[in-house]
Formats: structure tokens, sequence, C-alpha cells
């Protein structure tokens, strides 16, 4: 265990070493393009040559890349941004359709488009529920550096574990930011991962297929893996569909997490989540406001409910702060739907709060 001074990208790469990760598959994007940097040079210094890179032709083969290393037993991984999140929609609905355990990197950038490659929060959306799928992915946002770290190491668990694809969605500013961080590892806190076991070829371990496919999506046999993520009728698809749902909502409880900050006497509840909650929380600091509270998801998906319930119900006012156009704020009202607590949206597309703007919107 070690205290470093860092960035928030080469925090990424070493907490996908520290996690087991052993490939990386990418195409450069600002602001990410520095995962592949740093990674790229750990691989040409292993000289047991078990980190590799392999920069594709664009993100859709990255993605599907990745796909392949992980069928073939490999933890392995990809980062993009902006335009490459929406290119890489295809291989994440195939890893929602065959329960597969990815884990991407999103660090926002501002859109439409090609946008800017600074900021913002605009990827919520296509992160969570994008593709042509129900959404069944699961997406951490950390707020600081050390939960990027802290985090990163858990979604590759979390995928393994569950057979879900995983995400962090940060953005341009925690990528960028250079600050100190404990590093760790698993074995020193005497966590055990999940380990990568191959899908199809030698050493397959059939029974995950078994376990955790959805229901006719797959025909094993002595010599051979059939996986299928395209089906003849309508009654397959709902099952399937259904099957990955159920599954889904069961490991809900066991993995939404969300902090709540000053929340036990607080009259309103400001809702915020990543960079711009944890700008929300200095400004409380700052001005020792006991009449505010926050309220921060780490999971966007799944959505901690029932906490944002709980702790929303009693109180006069909510705020929703966010550097997006509505995207969080529609999630909010979707979880919150029922309440009669007025709600007050802050959005600013692309572009992040500074403590003492978000002073001036709470006094």
């Amino acid at each position: 265990m070690s205290k470093e001074f860092l960035i928030g990208n080469e925090i990424i790469v070493r907490a996908c070493l520290a996690a087991g990760a052993e490939i990386m598959f990418g195409y450069p994007i600002t602001p990410t393009t520095e995962i592949m940097s740093y990674w790229t040079k750990i691989s040409e210094k292993d000289e047991n040559d078990q980190i590799k890179f392999l920069q594709a032709e664009d993100e859709m083969a990255a993605g599907f890349a990745m796909i392949g290393a992980i069928l073939g037993g490999k933890k392995a991984f990809t980062a993009t941004s902006g335009p490459g999140t929406v290119l890489m929609q295809d291989p994440m609905s195939m890893a929602e359709a065959m329960r597969l355990p990815t884990v991407t990197f999103i660090m926002q950038r501002g859109g439409p488009s090609t946008g800017t490659v600074i900021y913002s929060q605009q990827e919520l959306i296509l992160t969570s529920h994008g593709g042509n799928g129900e959404g069944m992915r699961i997406v951490y946002a950390p707020a600081t550096l050390q939960e990027l770290y802290d985090l990163s190491i858990k979604a590759f668990d979390t995928a393994w574990r569950y057979r879900f694809p995983a995400f962090i969605l940060g953005d341009g500013y925690i990528a960028k930011m250079q600050g100190e961080v404990e590093i760790w590892s698993p074995e020193e806190r005497r966590i055990e991962l999940t380990p990568a076991i191959p899908y199809l070829g030698e050493g397959k371990d059939t029974s995950l297929i078994r376990k955790f496919q959805p229901t006719k999506s797959f025909a094993v046999k002595n010599n051979y893996v059939n996986l299928r993520n395209c089906f003849n009728l309508e009654e397959e698809i709902l099952r399937i569909n259904m099957d990955i749902k159920k599954a889904f909502d069961e490991i809900t409880s066991k993995i939404s997490e969300c902090e709540a900050y000053n929340c036990e006497k607080a009259e309103k509840i400001i809702i915020a989540y990543g960079i711009v909650a944890a700008a929300v929380k200095q400004a409380l600091k700052e001005t020792k406001q006991k009449k505010f509270g926050l309220f921060r998801p780490i999971t966007l998906n799944p959505f901690p409910k029932e906490e944002a319930r709980e702790i929303t119900q009693q109180t006069k006012k909510i705020y929703i702060l966010e550097s997006s156009l509505g995207q969080f704020a529609s999630m909010v009202k979707e979880n919150l739907y029922g309440l009669t607590t007025p709600i007050e949206a802050h959005g600013k597309p692309g572009v992040g709060f500074t403590p003492e703007e978000i002073k001036g919107i709470l006094l």
C-alpha cells in the first residue's frame, strides 16, 4: 500500500492492474487517450509478456475484440468518450445479451457530436441505457480520485461475479485531475476477486454458461459451445429479455450504492453525481450549512431508489444539479415518482459547477 500523486487516467491503469486485467483494446480519443498511453508503456516493459494492448480500427472493433478476449478467458477492458461511446453501443448490447463481464471506462466530454474534448455529464443515458437493449448494465460514478481507483477495482469484480457489463462513468475533469491516491492491492485487503475463466476453447468452463446465459441462448456439447445473440421468434427474445431482467433485479440490492452527506436533519436535499457532487459537498463544508444535505448515487444503474426516496420524502425541497440538460434529472424524477416534494433542476450541458456557484444557488 502506498500513497502516490497521479492523474485520473493513470489511476485507472493502476486499478486495472490491481484487478488482474491483462489486455486493453482501444482507439484514441480525448480525454481517455492517456489510459492507452500508460497501459502501453506498462505492456512494453512487461518482461513476462502478460500485459497486452491492441489498438483497433475504431471503438466498435475495440469493443468486439474485448468480448472475444473475455470469451477466451482474459480480463480485458476498454475506454472511450463522446462519439466513441456512441460507436461502442453495438458490442455493449451484445455483452448485455450474452451476460458477458466487460469493463468500460467512459470519461465524458462535451456534446453533441464531437463537441469539446474537455468535460460534460452528457453520456449518462448513453452509458446507462444505450444500445438496442433494456439497459441491464452496472454503472459506477466516482466523485474523487480515490473513488476512481477503488470503484475501478470493484467494477472488475462485480462484472465477473454477476456477469453483466460494468462501466466507470467519469468525465474529462476527473480523468485529467491530479492528486494523492492510496494505491492498494486486493491481497492487502484480503479481497478475493472473481477470476476470469474461458467460455470457449481449451480450458472452457461450461458450467459458467449453464449458470449465467439466458435460457435457450446457448448449446453445449462435448467439443463445442454455441452462444446465441440472434433469435427467430418474438417469444424467444421475450424470454431472453425477461431472464436477463430477472437476474439484474436479483443483484440490484447487492450492488447499488449511494452517499448521504449531512442529510439527517436537512430540510433541503441536493442530488448530484460524480464531480458535480464533489463540488456540492465542498460548498456545504465551506458554508457549514445545516439545512442542506447531499444525496449522491454512486451506482447510477442500478439507481439506489429506496435510499433516495427515504431521504427525500420528508424534505421541503429537492435540488438536482448536473452538467447536462435533464438527463440526470429525468433519472432522479423517475425514481422519485409519486413524491410531492418540489424539485428545482439546474443543468449546464458541458460545463462544470464551482463550489462558489453552488453557494449562490443555495443561499
